[in-house]
């Protein structure tokens, strides 16, 4: 089944460049980021639909001011969230989200707020006011700022937002069209994240093309039996078809299948990166894994205790190269290392504390250009002896 047949070259290059926007920008409106692509997509909904609907089981909501992919839920995973939203600002998202379906289309920051905090206590959530949970509001109402949903009218939102005063307008028509999972159907919150993440009407098919759309790297390990057999079987067409319906390259290894976007558009992590921790994690990763070979385990195992070792090295190799916040501070340094291991598929936390890294992030291996800073011999400093030139005055002082 291929969507794109019957179209011309130049209608195929513009629905291939919709649906990948669709995937980086779900809820897609004018105003936003990307906006200007809005006509080509409203243009093309038709087989945009049907390619979402065929190939991942999506629902695609196309109307004049926005567009709205409904992706399935991420389950029990939590690194495809929002990288500014911790757990506490995704509850207060919630929250806030569920004040402003009888709110009207107008209020007042403070009143917000207030009700938000009222939702808290009907609900059973303890909402103290102090700094923390300030922050994790603030960074709420700044997400669905962001995605359109609130307008700051007068006054802002501000990083310290409970002290400011804002009227806030709502958009009605975006806020319906928020929320992806059945709400309606679910009894329990963890029973909505169960239903949310159902895989779509074609079942295994339509679950592990997902997981290779949206995560950076899916392991065998990491599927269930029947999905790893599925996608072991259809690794070649699947590779074509990615590549054609999304503009991705996929890398299949024995560990299992790496689907990149050489544009890196479909992503919001990077890697490797330019910041200090994504450069520290690509330069460690060789003390990590070791050497690759045929014998190699599929996994490897390495405690806290060297990982420490590992980042503590390359700071004191390379003491010019790093932002001093993270020099500064070796246990949040190797926590942001292992964070974005995690959320890139690479590493996996385990029971005891250790971490658990694939082997698949062979394919990262560097090598890190000259010898360390320390390691370096200053080459003694030469002095030169000055010589007096000669001068045309030179035979007048002579005597």
């Amino acid at each position: 089944m291929n969507h794109l047949d019957n179209l011309s070259d130049i209608d195929a290059a513009n629905v291939v460049r919709c649906a990948r926007t669709l995937l980086r920008r779900p809820l897609l409106r004018s105003e936003g980021p990307d906006g200007e692509l809005l006509s080509l997509v409203y243009r093309h909904r038709a087989v945009l639909q049907d390619l979402f609907a065929g190939l991942l089981g999506y629902r695609l909501v196309v109307e004049r001011r926005f567009a709205r992919l409904y992706k399935s839920g991420p389950g029990n995973d939590d690194t495809r969230g929002v990288l500014s939203m911790s757990p506490r600002g995704y509850a207060y998202l919630a929250l806030t989200l569920a004040v402003l379906t009888g709110i009207g289309r107008q209020t007042l920051l403070s009143r917000l707020v207030a009700d938000i905090r009222s939702a808290a206590a009907e609900t059973g959530i303890d909402a103290p006011d102090d700094i923390g949970e300030r922050r994790a509001l603030t960074a709420a109402l700044r997400h669905l700022v962001s995605l359109g949903v609130l307008h700051e009218t007068e006054g802002s939102v501000a990083q310290d937002v409970l002290p400011q005063e804002a009227l806030i307008t709502i958009d009605t028509d975006l806020l319906g069209q928020l929320v992806t999972g059945p709400v309606g159907e679910a009894t329990s919150p963890a029973h909505l994240v169960e239903l949310a993440a159902r895989p779509g009407p074609r079942g295994i098919e339509h679950a592990v093309r997902r997981r290779l759309v949206e995560t950076p790297l899916v392991l065998y390990a990491d599927l269930p039996d029947e999905q790893a057999e599925w996608l072991r079987r259809n690794q070649r067409k699947e590779t074509a078809l990615l590549e054609q319906a999304f503009g991705l390259h996929t890398e299949c290894r024995v560990e299992g299948v790496l689907a990149a976007d050489p544009e890196d558009f479909l992503t919001d992590l990077s890697f490797p990166g330019v910041s200090t921790v994504a450069r520290i994690t690509l330069l460690a990763l060789p003390d990590l894994l070791g050497s690759e070979d045929e014998d190699a385990p599929t996994r490897h195992v390495v405690t806290v205790e060297r990982l420490r070792e590992v980042c503590a090295g390359l700071v004191e190799d390379y003491p010019a190269a790093w932002s001093k916040q993270f020099t500064d501070d070796l246990d949040r340094l190797v926590a942001e290392v292992t964070e974005l291991l995690r959320r890139m598929g690479l590493a996996v936390r385990l029971d005891d504390g250790a971490w658990s890294v694939s082997a698949a992030a062979h394919r990262w291996l560097p090598s890190p250009d000259g010898d360390p800073e320390r390691e370096r011999e200053q080459p003694e400093p030469v002095v030169v002896q000055e010589v007096p030139s000669w001068s045309l005055f030179d035979e007048e002082n002579v005597s």
